[in-house]
């Protein structure tokens, strides 16, 4: 799904203005945006938990040319699911 599709199925299911559910979308996308940009955690109860991790200075190599290069350390935003999601995408057989 799309990020379009997200916004179209969101309008259609709150019977909403496709430019009004986009903005809502937005802002929520934002919202979390901003709060790791900042550092803070974000934390969906039953959909999972953004967060910023550190990552190291690692070796690798440029695909193109092949030659050893240093990538510098740095953040990058994780997710990990949540129960919910996780038993969603996982349902359970009896």
């Amino acid at each position: 799904m799309t990020k379009s599709e997200l916004i179209a199925l969101y309008a259609k299911s709150r019977d909403r203005k496709r430019k009004d559910a986009e903005e809502d979308v937005n802002f929520i996308f934002d919202t979390i945006r901003d709060a790791l940009a900042e550092g803070e955690k974000v934390v969906l109860t039953g959909f999972g938990t953004f967060d910023v991790r550190e990552r190291k200075e690692k070796r690798c190599l440029n695909p193109r040319t092949g030659e050893p290069i240093q990538l510098p350390a740095g953040k990058a935003p994780a997710f990990k699911s949540g129960r919910g999601l996780k038993d969603a995408v996982n349902p359970k057989k009896d």
